[in-house]
């Protein structure tokens, strides 16, 4: 069966905040989530399709979101569409890290796509990776809606793939928590990436 002309639909969004110090960096560390704002959680539930196929990464934030947002329905992870993996820097801030190795640091961002944290992986190499996974899901679930619970990394991964835009310049894009990006992939005849429109970036749930 010929996929061209098959609309699959993505919704991104983010996963609930964390419970971590502000500006601290949770890269794969699986830290646990605020679920408390009740008001966020239906805003953003009311936004998102019956009837679509839900994807989550490996982490608990990710799971634990998608949960709320639909209780009852099967998810699948995803192992390749998880967060940006920040080495040594996991659960420091950025302040600590700044005052304690301020030569790394400053070396690191001056090209923050794509250098990478101590021990840990680039944005550019995230990218490369999420594009795969993403390019992957769409063959096998061409036609459908996709709700992936994700990370900031991934969505703006995503958002690159979409626009064609560098790993340097989708890390400008702010993806707050709850906060809802629309993607839809039209499969084109003869094959190859088809055509990437994007419908919203960053909506809010209420």
């Amino acid at each position: 069966m010929t996929l061209a002309g098959l609309v699959t639909r993505w919704w991104w969004i983010r996963h609930a905040p964390l419970r971590l110090p502000p500006g601290a960096m949770a890269g794969r560390l699986d830290v646990d989530v605020d679920l408390s704002d009740i008001e966020m959680i239906n805003g953003a539930r009311h936004r998102l399709p019956a009837d679509a196929v839900w994807l989550t990464s490996p982490l608990v934030r990710s799971i634990r979101s998608a949960a709320v947002l639909a209780p009852g329905v099967a998810t699948r992870c995803v192992a390749d569409l998880t967060e940006q993996d920040f080495g040594r820097w996991q659960g420091r801030t950025h302040a600590e890290v700044w005052e304690n190795e301020r030569a790394t640091a400053e070396r690191f961002w001056h090209d923050p796509a794509g250098n990478a944290p101590p021990d840990g992986e680039s944005f550019a190499a995230l990218s490369g990776r999420v594009a795969a996974a993403i390019r992957r899901e769409t063959v096998a679930l061409a036609g459908r809606d996709v709700v992936m619970v994700g990370h900031a990394g991934p969505i703006r991964a995503a958002l690159a793939l979409a626009l064609g835009l560098t790993p340097g310049a989708a890390l400008a894009v702010a993806v707050d928590h709850w906060h809802l990006f629309r993607l839809d992939h039209m499969a084109m005849e003869g094959g190859g990436d088809g055509q990437w429109r994007l419908i919203g970036a960053n909506i809010p749930p209420c």
